[in-house]
């Protein structure tokens, strides 16, 4: 069994330490071996950050490098073009299309870059991008971005439905259990 590497890339405070905790218990439950890293970057609000996740058989290391990565969930559409040189040949980006400034741009320093998705689309690179942000609020908040993406990118692992949703009710903080199971849902869906 080959060994498949996840990244899960945003700014701080979207919620990837989340997403990373619900793919890592689920693919324990799945009977992988796994290895999640810790969030490296800016882990404050607006700070680039990454997470690295990988499961098969036998894993011996979190991290990916260039190249390595089988699928790339992105919360932010800056952050899919930084993190898309890790992206093999034959992978999969999964983007939310908003846009949140980084610092230089915020401070008058640097523009954001006019068509991005488009541009990673003319180097070859399959990018599957949705209104992750509209689905959130749909389900009930905001915060909900990474799970409509974790339900997006359900669909880049040969795990069932069902098997998502008990992860989900393991993970999460029991309020919050039914507004993120729609979260992921509408994701899924989309």
């Amino acid at each position: 069994m080959k060994t498949t590497s996840v990244m899960i890339v945003g700014v701080g405070g979207q919620g990837s330490l989340l997403a990373s905790k619900l793919l890592g218990r689920l693919l324990v439950d799945e009977g992988y071996d796994v290895k999640v890293s810790e969030v490296h970057g800016m882990s404050q609000r607006g700070g680039s950050v990454v997470t690295y996740v990988r499961f098969g058989e036998k894993v011996y290391s979190p991290i990916v490098t260039d190249g390595e990565a089988d699928v790339i969930i992105a919360f932010e559409k800056l952050e899919a073009a930084r993190y898309a040189r890790y992206l093999k040949a034959d992978g999969k980006i999964v983007v939310n299309t908003q846009q949140i400034d980084p610092m230089p741009v915020i401070i008058g320093a640097a523009e954001y870059p006019v068509n991005v998705l488009s541009e990673l689309t003319a180097k070859g690179v399959d990018v599957d991008a949705l209104d992750a942000l509209s689905l959130a609020e749909q389900a009930g908040s905001s915060k909900a971005v990474n799970i409509v993406l974790m339900g997006k990118a359900a669909k880049q692992f040969d795990i069932p439905y069902d098997r998502w949703i008990t992860a989900i009710e393991n993970t999460v903080a029991p309020k919050f259990i039914e507004m993120n199971k729609k979260a992921f849902d509408l994701g899924y869906h989309a």
